[in-house]
């Protein structure tokens, strides 16, 4: 019982991040989805791109269940994964995402949470694993990088949440009155300490 409600539970908010991610792109141009947000070139789609292959690997050739999506060999990693080239789609790259959903969710669906898995590029002695660890593995992977994303999208528009049903109106006077209260709070705190007043 306590095996089944792990796996469900894992499973589920594993759905609901990736979801989130992908979400992250709703509405966005191709040049905004795409270009780097940060010093190291962290972007949007390449996020989405990362995760896909991160998920692929894991469930795929963990459990010598290999993606049906064509990948790379990880011997070859060269970072490629972390952006999308000028001939690769977004569509493409969803549709990347959505179909290594469907065959990581057979394998998770199909194996009991004890499946020995075997990760090559982990170092020993930790390359013997099993599908609980790699669900937990994964989850905090998506769950990393979806965070990621969130603040890169902010940082494009303002736009937060997890989901679209939950998001609210942008109140740009609320927002700026917040964040100048936390700078004061900031400001002080590192202010040097006033001398202690002496009486004669």
């Amino acid at each position: 019982m306590i095996n089944d409600f792990a796996k469900d539970n894992l499973h589920g908010r594993l759905r609901r991040d990736r979801e989130a991610l992908l979400w992250k792109l709703d509405g966005l141009s191709e040049y905004d989805a795409r270009r780097p947000l940060t010093a190291t070139g962290t972007n949007l789609l390449g996020l989405v791109k990362h995760v896909a292959t991160v998920e692929a690997r894991y469930f795929g050739e963990v459990f010598d269940r290999p993606s049906p999506e064509p990948l790379p060999r990880w011997q070859d990693h060269d970072g490629s994964d972390l952006w999308a080239t000028e001939d690769e789609t977004r569509e493409q790259i969803v549709a990347f995402y959505r179909h290594t959903w469907a065959h990581s969710d057979a394998t998770i669906n199909e194996l009991p949470l004890d499946a020995p898995g075997h990760v090559p590029w982990w170092p020993q002695p930790s390359p013997n694993t099993n599908l609980f660890a790699i669900l937990v593995h994964v989850l905090g992977e998506t769950i990393r990088h979806a965070g990621h994303a969130d603040i890169l999208r902010e940082g494009l528009d303002g736009r937060t949440g997890l989901r679209p049903e939950y998001e609210e109106q942008i109140d740009e006077e609320a927002r700026a009155a917040y964040c100048a209260k936390i700078e004061q709070a900031a400001r002080s705190a590192a202010a040097p300490p006033r001398p202690a007043s002496t009486k004669a």
